[in-house]
């Protein structure tokens, strides 16, 4: 048995909660492998809307096991936030969810220096969302951090207090003002929380699990374009949100990976700094921040908006083996009279039709123009109901990338989904 991936294609925000949650139902086990809670997931059903930070989307459905692996970093404060509100929900939590041992804690300090680096970044700064994700994985990386089966270590505390105290004299170089009592008892109590789940060797479960012939789906956050090595750097996140993250943060072989979901918008949006080709910084971008609700689940903060870049999009598609596309937010272009998508950049002159390293740099992007649709899709559950025009958008983008789109959404609601056949 194969593991399945779904992945961003962009810079986030690409609705992969809901396509998780569409998908669930053909799995038995959902697999998060990268990030922490700098994601924000949305899921919505029922007339209601949830956001999932650390749990995988596969939590609202009975009868599915969910895994955070360990190329996850958990805060404990924001899991158990997460996890009580799941309880009012009447979600069992504990019982649909593992932890893996080897996944990394996000400790108070770790937040801390997180904004004081950013801070002291001035108009540099990437815009980190503040969780304390990058100092983490640096910890990570230089084999200092903490990990969660570390918290059934009768040396645990002191454990933690050294890597506290190797923080906080890093600080020193930072004018920077903290404070850090409050948060930390917090941190701790939800310690003793954490202790009360399940946690695994996720690697050895995983493998298990497909040796049984369970189908597994594992399931990416941020975007293929904030890609600690293939992304838009130094503007990226701290991990591998690529499908190669899949095999790293889950323990599994290459080779054991099947199909590739590739999501993507219909148009683009970013969070933060960094760069963005199709950027409309004019009322057409407003049109479709505000139709869109383009605003970060996690940050809150709005988002930048733009149309849709083909140039990016073939090439996310490439460096993760897509076997599949799903378009998300179709809905959002109702009612453009034309819409355009970027087919090739303009960089000192030249023309490109590849996503280049200077990609910081001036970029122009050379648009190819569609008619819109102009009419309202969002009650629609049959792809021979969508309109030509959609469809005619579609299947550019299926010979541009060379890759078939699977799966339309038309709308937030799970039942907003189109597959086609």
């Amino acid at each position: 048995m194969k593991v399945n991936v779904v992945l961003g294609l962009q810079w986030g925000d690409e609705g992969k909660g809901k396509i998780v949650d569409v998908l669930t139902p053909a799995y038995s086990v959902i697999a998060r492998f990268q990030g922490g809670p700098n994601a924000g997931h949305s899921l919505e059903f029922d007339n209601k809307k949830f956001v999932l930070h650390t749990i995988p989307s596969g939590i609202f459905r009975d009868k599915v096991t969910n895994i955070i692996g360990s190329g996850v970093v958990i805060d404990p404060v924001i899991f158990v936030e997460e996890v009580n509100g799941l309880k009012q929900l009447g979600i069992p939590v504990a019982q649909r969810l593992l932890i893996a041992k080897r996944a990394h804690l996000i400790l108070p300090t770790h937040r801390i220096i997180d904004a004081a680096s950013e801070a002291a970044k001035g108009n540099t700064k990437i815009g980190s969302t503040l969780k304390g994700i990058g100092p983490t994985y640096m910890d990570k990386t230089g084999r200092n951090g903490l990990r969660v089966g570390d918290i059934l270590s009768p040396a645990f505390l002191d454990r933690y207090e050294a890597l506290k105290q190797k923080h906080l004299a890093w600080l020193k170089q930072f004018d920077y003002t903290y404070t850090i009592d409050d948060y930390e008892q917090q941190w701790l109590a939800c310690i003793d929380v954490l202790r009360t789940f399940t946690l695994i060797e996720s690697e050895l479960v995983v493998n298990k699990y497909l040796s049984e012939s369970q189908k597994v789906l594992a399931e990416g956050a941020q975007g293929s374009l904030l890609d600690v090595d293939f992304g838009s750097y130094p503007y990226v996140t701290s991990s591998n949100t690529i499908c190669a993250g899949a095999c790293t943060g889950l323990g599994v072989a290459p080779s054991r990976i099947g199909e590739v979901y590739g999501i993507f918008k219909a148009y683009c949006t970013r969070v933060g700094g960094g760069p963005f080709p199709t950027e409309l910084d004019n009322e057409t971008g407003e049109r479709i921040r505000q139709t869109g609700c383009e605003f970060g689940a996690t940050t809150g903060r709005p988002r930048r908006t733009g149309w849709l870049d083909v140039v990016a999009l073939k090439y996310a598609t490439l460096i993760s083996g897509v076997t599949q596309l799903i378009m998300t937010k179709a809905d959002v272009l109702d009612g453009f009279e034309s819409i355009q998508a970027a087919v090739a950049y303009k960089i000192r002159g030249q023309e490109t039709q590849q996503l280049p390293f200077e990609i910081n740099e001036p970029i122009e992007p050379v648009y190819k123009t569609f008619k819109g649709w102009n009419r309202p899709i969002t009650n629609i559950r049959k792809e021979e109901e969508l309109p030509f025009e959609l469809m005619n958008y579609v299947r550019f983008i299926e010979k541009e990338t060379g890759v078939s789109v699977r799966i339309i959404s038309v709308g937030p609601d799970r039942e907003q989904t189109i597959v086609r056949s």
